[in-house]
């Protein structure tokens, strides 16, 4: 049987006395931003949109992972209703690209972070 841990008393003063509260920083706008961004996966196709620079075919996107065809739609299509990326049907293709506001919103988080 282990021995009982002994209690501590309780203590009037606060831990840290003088200390002003801080208040959250506004961060409500960036949950959808960061679910979409949750899954490798999805982090990936964001990664390799920003490297093109450009659109990518779906199919170019598909042939870098090892993942199934209906798996990488359904990460493509959770970064569009997120709006990450935007889709763009050429024909029977379709060719993604980053959201023009994507890269400002990650940028906007870092600086609220910075302050």
């Amino acid at each position: 049987m282990k021995p009982a841990l002994p209690l501590l008393e309780a203590s009037a003063a606060p831990c840290c006395p003088g200390r002003p509260k801080r208040r959250a920083r506004p961060t409500a706008s960036y949950v959808r931003l960061f679910r979409a961004l949750g899954d490798e996966a999805r982090l990936e196709i964001v990664g390799l949109l920003a490297a093109a620079k450009g659109a990518l075919c779906a199919c170019d996107i598909e042939s870098h992972f090892t993942l199934s065809q209906p798996t990488i739609s359904h990460h493509l299509r959770v970064l569009r209703d997120a709006g990450l990326v935007t889709s763009d049907r050429r024909g029977t293709w379709v060719y993604y690209s980053l959201g023009r506001d994507t890269l400002r919103q990650l940028r906007e988080f870092q600086e609220l972070l910075q302050r």
